[in-house]
């Protein structure tokens, strides 16, 4: 699909001259919210936008206290969306206490976003290693870096150890996956796709699972 352009409305706040047609209908919808997801996330990426792949990744502790906080999708296909991340982090540990999670797509120039939502499991080592190999050996050795989600005394702390780890592994020399890395997979049950227009009537389209298909309901906006 060709990138959209946009004319800005200032009457209404919406763009106007997309290949949308500034709506959403259910006639204009796939089937199957990948193929949708997947035709969006493309008009996101060609447009351009910045981080398209940023999410929004919503999770609870046992005792209820939500959190929220961005990070970025890696892969999506039938099995589910991916994410990695620090198994020591706030996050891990929610998702270890509460296995489920809410992922938020906002491509606000677009005046679209997308929610998901389903249990998440762990990814296995086997499974989380060829994502590993493939990052930069900066990021590679800052994953080793951060203990993250715990306080340190100063930024000069995080600095020294990732100095002394790069010299652990310097350059030419593969860096090892830590053992509390590793990545999430949320699998989606439901998937909203949400369309902005003129006046706050916009356009919220859901799919949720019944009897082994894909339900599509309008919802008030």
């Amino acid at each position: 699909m060709d990138p959209m352009h946009y004319a800005q409305d200032p009457r209404s706040g919406l763009a106007e001259g997309r290949l949308d047609e500034g709506r959403l209908d259910e006639a204009m919808l796939e089937g199957d919210p990948l193929a949708q997801f997947a035709r969006w996330m493309a008009d996101a990426v060609a447009e351009p936008l910045p981080e398209p792949t940023a999410m929004v990744l919503a999770t609870v502790s046992a005792s209820g206290r939500p959190r929220a906080r961005t990070v970025l999708l890696k892969s999506y296909d039938a099995s589910g969306f991916t994410f990695y991340t620090n198994r020591t982090s706030r996050k891990a540990a929610e998702l270890a206490e509460v296995p489920r999670a809410c992922l938020l797509f906002s491509w606000h120039p677009m005046y679209r976003q997308v929610i998901i939502e389903g249990p998440v499991t762990a990814l296995s080592t086997q499974q989380s290693e060829p994502y590993f190999r493939s990052r930069p050996r900066g990021s590679q050795l800052a994953a080793w870096a951060s203990r993250q989600s715990t306080v340190i005394a100063s930024r000069r702390e995080l600095e020294d150890r990732y100095a002394a780890l790069a010299q652990r592994w310097p350059v030419g020399s593969p860096v090892p996956m830590p053992e509390f890395w590793g990545g999430y997979r949320v699998v989606p049950e439901i998937f909203e796709f949400w369309h902005g227009r003129p006046d706050r009537m916009h356009d919220r389209l859901r799919y949720r699972r019944q009897d082994g298909r894909w339900l599509i309901e309008r919802l008030s906006p």
